[in-house]
């Protein structure tokens, strides 16, 4: 299964769903897809796409997926590398009213450098990013909350 999302941002981002739908359309994607789309009305013939999900739901999907194909949200991000997911992700531009600036993109970038994910900058042709992910293993994410909670607490006790 491959599951699309989109968040939560009260913007659309069409933009994705449009290049996922032509790459189903061409035959590269094949299998069930389905959509988290948010704030973004979309039909599809090819796709269940679902307007919000909550938070079982939704880590139900992505434990299920084979692949994740994202928007530059942290926490969709984070969800699926929690899961070990392969991650395709492309980030929401300002220059399509998908976003109030282009944030995403250094967090994109930052995130595809260190090998947690494959970022997406051309959505005219998800080809090249669908090859890569058939070999792509993410590297794995360790969390630091346990270390920053411990030093959080010894430096209240001191304080």
């Amino acid at each position: 299964m491959i599951f699309v999302t989109l968040g939560t941002n009260d913007k659309s981002f069409g933009r994705l769903l449009d290049s996922v739908e032509k790459a189903a359309a061409d035959g590269l994607l094949s299998g069930e897809i389905l959509v988290q789309s948010g704030y973004t009305k979309y039909e599809s013939s090819r796709m269940k796409v679902v307007e919000s999900m909550n938070r079982q739901e939704f880590e139900e999907a992505v434990a299920k997926a084979d692949l994740v194909i994202t928007h530059g949200g942290v926490g969709s991000i984070m969800t699926a590398l929690q899961h070990g997911k392969t991650i395709l992700a492309a980030a929401r531009l300002a220059a399509y009213g998908e976003h109030v600036n282009d944030h995403q993109i250094q967090l994109l970038e930052s995130f595809d450098r260190d090998g947690y994910l494959i970022y997406m900058k051309d959505l005219s042709d998800l080809k090249p990013y669908l090859e890569r992910a058939k070999t792509f293993t993410p590297r794995q994410y360790v969390s630091n909350t346990a270390a920053m909670v411990s030093f959080l607490e010894d430096w209240i006790e001191k304080n």
